[in-house]
């Protein structure tokens, strides 16, 4: 927002006051994404030399964010230790490592989206150590990846490499590890992680997508992801749940613009009847499943990167409508609540930190055209906690490459291991008329077809 003064406040506050020094359990992934990417962030904010967003430089600064980024990464290390898979435990303890309690069974997602923000701090600092275990969790999920099928499950056994849930879908469990694997491509240019990506995409599409072929002609029902069993492709239920609104985002970033449209326009049907998301919604019973909201911010994700892909005026229109039903249901006197009920509109005490460095901020982006985000000639990509991340040769560069990924992979512990989670300007901008219908026209079609919303 160009708010110099605030930002210094706020990065003094922190560094004044914050200490992972605490006897403390986190779960690793929410650390990760949500405390890790923050400071990484801030701290390449404060130490551009082009400071794009106004003077955000700190007087006397010395790294102290990138220190305390690099305190709370080694005090989440213990959680990638004495498994037998290499994938993490779920939580750890900030001051005496891994419960003696502890849970075997981690959610994919969770185990496998640390890599953003662990290789960010590895290139760096120049330590391997951070991106080789992320890296090496995510290959011990992929290496259990069905044979027959390619898809993952949603929850994994991380000393057996059991899968415990064997369910298959594009939401909760399993959404940010299909996004980082694009994204790592993106900020790191490794070309396994593109590798991997292409391979799981075509698996979502080959077994997930249901519906006719095209997106916004031909005869059948609009396209849909379901949720399937891993091994067999076979349908496991009838919800989708509102984590999987991303997804059309992700598309944008892959290049598969049409059909991201497609799908953005059955989740905001639901939000046209509801003015929110309810956490999950049965596509077949035309009905909320789970009737909480708590102003996750996936659909205005996919709803700033298609404008931005797009530049079509619809999507202002979008985020009008979602911004108006914010104010409208959930604003209160402190803030924004969650939405208890999405019909009745009753509400919980809680805001959530992604509705600030998410929900709010995508709003604030998709409107404000000439923010240096979209106009300052550098490339930014989003974290999948809406972290913002330039993208540049210094962390396309790894020291350590030639000596710990022989033939651009990660298959030797580094020497020195020891123990001690969206790009906004798009290079292409699509011309509407490559669509045989225009935007307005295929959501209109979209939502009356879908479950009869408006």
């Amino acid at each position: 927002m160009g708010n110099s003064s605030e930002f210094q406040k706020a990065v003094k506050l922190v560094i004044n006051t914050v200490s992972f020094d605490k006897d403390s359990t986190v779960q690793v992934f929410e650390a990760t994404i949500r405390v890790l990417g923050s400071l990484l962030s801030a701290h390449r904010i404060i130490t551009d030399s082009k400071q794009p967003f106004g003077d955000m430089t700190i007087q006397d600064y010395d790294n102290e964010l990138l220190h305390m980024a690099h305190d709370l990464a080694v005090r989440l290390l213990p959680a990638f230790e004495n498994t037998r898979t290499g994938i993490p435990y779920p939580r750890v303890n900030l001051k005496t490592g891994v419960p003696p309690d502890s849970n075997n069974e981690t959610c994919t997602a969770g185990a496998g989206s640390l890599l953003v923000e662990f290789g960010i701090l590895s290139r760096l600092l120049g330590d391997s150590t951070f991106e080789w275990v992320a890296r090496r969790a995510v290959k011990a999920l992929w290496s259990l990846r069905s044979n027959d099928t390619g898809l993952l499950g949603n929850v994994v056994d991380i000393q057996t490499g059991r899968w415990v849930g064997k369910q298959s879908g594009l939401g909760a469990g399993l959404d940010s590890f299909y996004e980082y694997l694009l994204k790592s491509y993106i900020l790191f240019g490794e070309k396994e992680d593109l590798e991997m990506f292409n391979a799981a995409y075509q698996s979502i599409q080959s077994y997930l997508r249901r519906g006719r072929e095209a997106c916004n002609e031909g005869e059948g029902d609009p396209p849909l992801y379901v949720n399937v069993n891993m091994f067999s492709g076979q349908l496991m239920n009838t919800w989708i749940d509102s984590l999987q609104a991303f997804f059309p985002g992700l598309q944008v970033l892959m290049g598969d613009v049409e059909d991201a449209i497609c799908l953005h326009a059955f989740y905001y049907a639901i939000w046209k009847r509801y003015g929110a998301l309810p956490e999950r919604f049965n596509w077949q019973l035309q009905a909320p499943d789970v009737l909480f909201y708590p102003l996750r911010p996936e659909l205005v994700e996919s709803t700033y990167l298609l404008y931005q892909a797009t530049k079509n005026p619809f999507y202002l229109h979008v985020g009008m409508d979602i911004l108006q039903s914010l104010e409208k249901y959930t604003r209160v006197k402190c803030g924004y609540a969650t939405l208890h009920h999405v019909i009745d509109k009753s509400k919980e005490d809680r805001m959530e930190s992604f509705f600030l460095s998410e929900t709010c901020k995508y709003l604030y982006l998709l409107f404000d055209e000439e923010n240096p985000v979209h106009k300052s000639g550098t490339r930014y990509m989003f974290t999948t906690e809406g972290h913002v991340v330039s993208v540049d040769k210094q962390l396309r560069e790894a020291p350590w490459r030639e000596e710990v990924f022989p033939n651009g992979g990660p298959d030797r512990r580094p020497p020195d291991f020891k123990a001690i989670n969206s790009s906004s300007n798009c290079s292409r901008v699509p011309d509407e008329r490559r669509y045989s219908l225009p935007l307005k026209s295929i959501y209109m079609r979209q939502i009356d077809q879908m479950v009869g919303l408006i």
